[in-house]
């Protein structure tokens, strides 16, 4: 579909559901709202649909990349307000398959072999598909199960299309949506960008696979696929099958007995342990990735896939985030404010007491609720909310841990409803805390940094020499600007001086010449004012003035 055919499909649908509501029509120029009031759109009566639901039936018409769209953006609940989130997080990637001779063509292109010799059985009816890709059954001829995930045909060409559309949405946003300019949707589009296109790497995501298997490698909380690398490429991907309870089926679950306390508990034990043991955690966790091992039920575990969106932490945002989340669980709103200083999450010159009272009047009446029914996640929504009052720019590894988090705890209190994330969470961070700076941390840390420093320490002496001679080079290069700034100034006083000479000396000859003339004195005085005026007016722009 070319740009044009795209665009007047878009408009189509922005008529439709009448996303002109959402625009302000007093900060449009006047053209433009003339052009709103008088559209055929007006004629579409409003229904009972409520804004959120006619953006997100909106993207649903609009397609695949639009959907995934609404889906990010559902996740940035500190930017939209709360109603369209809710109803942006409802959007289901729901995509009709491709055909599945053209899947096997592909994955013979992209391996350079025959699917007979790839694979024993390779079943051409899609298991399921996405807007990205689509996934197939398959058997290696070592007899394992296996299940191959295929880039759709042409979906990068499309995908860049819809990007560029979307860019030139968010700048409209920007510029006439009330507030759009602190949506950031320029931004979050160039966001959005980076993760789709990463999505479409599937040795990016089998690489994430393998990480995250080494990670929990041996664990009891979570099972990651092995990835068959021979049979994957940027295009195609293959690892082995899974066989478990999708973890949204209660009634399989309960059916088998299975301990939904524990499975709730270790869904937060598994948060923890990606976010500050690795700082490297899975960031789509939503319940279509997450799959049940309940074969035993007194001990079930998880099975994780899809890893194509993965967040990581560095040493400095961890320790940080942990002492932040320790204050809230704490209740020490002054500590939190002064971390949030600190770690340069606000302006270095923001005032700690009303950054502090600010996050008191959010944050005390939630804590008012029984501990069991208060969200964690919903919390951060609203301490980043408060944060942004005061210039905070939330960085994107924040946001993705933001997400995972409200899945993790969604999905906790759906197997578990009495959930405790605050119970089970705190001993976590204080003992990670606690290790983290223990002697034996500190020398664990110091000792797997030692090789680095040792490598570099020949080099310092060198490394000294060059800072010196380079402050040195510094101190020369002023002495020669300030040298060149004072025959500058002595330049400019030169010619205000003579520029100054030269209009006394046009006053001195206009005098003589008028006392030369017969009756030069007299038809001087006969000017009329507007003369005068105009003459010294002259002068006056002549004179040279001296600038600061």
């Amino acid at each position: 579909m070319s740009r044009i055919a795209r665009l007047i499909k878009i408009f189509r649908v922005a008529s439709r559901y009448r996303l002109d509501t959402f625009a302000d029509e007093d900060r449009l120029p006047r053209s433009s709202r003339l052009l709103l009031q008088l559209g055929p759109w007006r004629l579409r009566a409003l229904g009972d649909a409520s804004r959120g639901e006619r953006l997100r039936r909106a993207l649903e018409d609009l397609g695949p990349v639009f959907i995934k769209f609404g889906q990010m953006l559902s996740t940035r609940r500190d930017l939209l307000p709360t109603d369209i989130a809710d109803e942006l997080a409802k959007l289901q990637d729901d995509v009709p398959p491709f055909d599945g001779e053209q899947a096997v063509s592909l994955v013979e292109q992209a391996l350079g072999q025959s699917i007979e010799k790839i694979y024993a059985e390779f079943d051409v009816t899609p298991m399921a598909s996405a807007s990205v890709a689509q996934v197939h059954s398959a058997t290696l001829h070592t007899g394992e199960q296996v299940v191959v995930k295929v880039v759709r045909p042409g979906i990068e060409k499309t995908i860049r299309q819809d990007i560029a559309l979307l860019f030139t949405l968010a700048r409209l946003v920007k510029r006439y949506l009330p507030d759009g300019w602190r949506l950031r949707p320029v931004e979050v589009v160039a966001e959005y960008e980076l993760t789709i296109l990463d999505e479409l790497d599937l040795q990016r995501e089998a690489a994430n696979a393998s990480q995250l298997r080494r990670n929990f490698q041996g664990s009891e909380l979570v099972y990651i696929p092995e990835i068959h690398w021979d049979c994957t490429r940027r295009t195609v991907f293959t690892m082995e099958r899974i066989h478990g309870i999708p973890v949204t089926d209660m009634e399989e679950l309960r059916a088998r007995g299975t301990d939904l306390k524990v499975l709730a508990e270790r869904g937060v034990e598994i948060f923890f342990t990606q976010v500050f043991r690795d700082s490297f955690f899975h960031a789509d966790m939503h319940p279509g990735n997450i799959f049940v091992n309940a074969s035993d039920p007194a001990n079930p575990s998880y099975i994780a896939v899809d890893c194509a969106i993965i967040g990581t932490l560095s040493d400095f945002d961890q320790y940080y985030l942990a002492r932040n989340l320790l204050a809230i669980f704490q209740r020490n709103y002054r500590e939190c404010a002064q971390l949030h200083v600190e770690c340069g999450w606000v302006p270095p010159g923001t005032r700690v007491h009303e950054f502090e009272s600010a996050m008191r009047a959010v944050c005390e009446p939630v804590f008012e609720k029984p501990i069991s029914e208060i969200s964690f996640g919903q919390l951060l929504i609203y301490l980043f909310q408060t944060a942004r009052r005061f210039n905070m720019e939330v960085q994107p590894s924040l946001v993705l841990l933001q997400k995972t988090l409200l899945n993790i705890e969604g999905l906790g209190r759906q197997l578990y409803p009495q959930l405790d994330l605050w119970t089970t969470a705190q001993p976590f961070l204080e003992n990670w805390v606690q290790e983290r700076y223990s002697p034996q941390g500190m020398l664990e840390r110091l000792s797997r940094h030692a090789p680095s420093w040792l490598e570099q320490l020949p080099q310092l002496p060198d490394a000294l020499f060059d800072n010196l001679q380079h402050a040195r080079d510094l101190e020369v290069e002023a002495q020669s600007q300030r040298q060149r700034l004072d025959q500058l100034q002595e330049q400019v006083t030169r010619e205000y001086s003579q520029r100054k000479r030269l209009v006394v000396a046009a006053l001195v000859f206009g005098g003589a010449a008028a006392t030369a003339l017969p009756n030069g004195l007299t038809q001087l005085a006969s000017l009329p004012l507007l003369s005068w005026a105009l003459l010294g007016l002259g002068f006056y722009l002549l004179w040279p003035r001296r600038r600061s």
